[in-house]
């Protein structure tokens, strides 16, 4: 079967197109998570949970579709990656969706009843519900960059020899406390555009503004700590990129500041990490300033420069290991058939320009400052 697209072409495509799926779920449900984290931080009574929970009410289950494309596009794109990942992780992946779980049940029953020891225990239901993925994605990324111990036998079946409590090394929870700033960043600076200027929105501002700094140091000590610490892996045999997906067929070995190699040939990939730091002083300034726009673009740019600097830097590699030298994945040794890649191309090009119109008519729609009396009075509200 002749494709317009040659095989190489498709497999970065297709890594891409991840990366745009992550961080979508990080830019969208990332500020759900982030105002779930800080509710019983910014709100002191009812009134001020109701109108916090209200900013994401209308919102935060369509933005969980990006969650739902990414683990789709992993699954039919990346079916080694899936089955690894989801397999070594599966105590992980288990907390959060168990986590995960909490948070629509909390938006749909807190308001069932009106007593306040049960309104307090769902809004800390909530909290568990933005707090808990947003650390363990970090920790899994974390985990990502220093490999897995995993390996694959000669049918390709994956076994992972590591633990839950394995999971979460210093480097990893460095990873998992940046991405919870990074998160709790993003979650005050919607809500400083999102709720009317009042307490709740002083408070959100005081603490976005100290996770914009918290962000910067983590960032800047997780680069470091890459650049100078035993992280990092080096190909010793190219594998093709054109080449069928078969791990076995490659090898690689952990060197100590390997996932710097990237920016010497491809300089520009150096836009990454200034956007994370860049984006995140952004959102410092626009908090510190009241200017709730510049806040928001800037914590989007540092997430989406955070995350993509991962993916950068780590280019070939997906899910290195750290037990077998040919059980690492990579771009181009764990992809689908070149047909299964093209097909879906098509179809993402169709639909994901429908989603991405149906999200923005959404929020345009829906957009406009969440207020006190609104809450009060509105039966719609949470």
């Amino acid at each position: 079967m002749h494709l317009p697209l040659d095989y190489a072409t498709l497999r970065v495509i297709w890594w891409g197109l991840m990366g745009v799926l992550l961080i979508g779920f990080a830019l969208t449900d990332g500020w759900d998570l982030g105002v779930a984290a800080l509710l019983p931080f910014v709100a002191r009574d009812d009134g001020e949970r109701r109108m916090v929970i209200n900013a994401v009410g209308p919102t935060w289950e369509g933005n969980q579709v990006w969650f739902i494309l990414g683990g789709g596009a992993i699954f039919a794109a990346w079916p080694f990656v899936y089955a690894v990942s989801f397999s070594s992780f599966y105590l992980a992946m288990f907390l959060v969706l168990a986590a995960l779980i909490l948070r629509p049940v909390g938006f749909k029953y807190r308001s069932k009843r009106p007593g306040a020891g049960w309104r307090a225990r769902w809004d800390w239901a909530l909290f568990t519900g933005g707090f808990v993925p947003a650390l363990v994605f970090g920790v899994a990324v974390g985990n990502v960059l220093q490999g897995v111990p995993v390996r694959l036998d000669s049918d390709l079946r994956a076994f992972y020899e590591g633990s839950l409590i394995g999971l979460f090394s210093p480097f990893a929870l460095l990873c998992g406390l940046l991405s919870v700033a990074m998160i709790v960043l993003h979650g005050a600076a919607f809500l400083s555009v999102k709720i009317e200027h009042g307490p709740v929105h002083a408070r959100a501002r005081q603490i976005g503004s100290g996770a914009a700094l918290l962000s910067v140091a983590l960032f800047a000590l997780g680069g470091a700590w890459v650049a100078w610490g035993d992280i990092g892996f080096h190909a010793m045999t190219d594998a093709l990129p054109d080449g069928p997906s078969n791990p076995l067929r490659t090898a690689s070995v952990r060197e100590a500041g390997a996932w710097l190699s990237n920016y010497g040939p491809h300089p520009w990939f150096l836009a990454a990490p200034v956007l994370g730091l860049a984006g995140a002083l952004l959102a410092f300034a626009g908090i510190r300033l009241r200017l709730e726009s510049a806040a928001l673009a800037g914590s989007s740019l540092s997430a989406f420069g955070i995350i993509a600097t991962v993916g950068l830097s780590m280019f070939p590699y997906i899910l290195p290991s750290t037990i077998d030298a040919h059980s690492s994945l990579t771009v181009w040794n764990a992809s689908s058939s070149a047909p299964t890649l093209f097909v879906m191309l098509i179809v993402t090009a169709i639909l994901l320009p429908l989603v991405l119109l149906y999200t923005a008519w959404v929020y345009r729609v829906l957009w406009g400052r969440v207020t006190s009396e609104a809450v009060a009075t509105s039966p719609d509200f949470y």
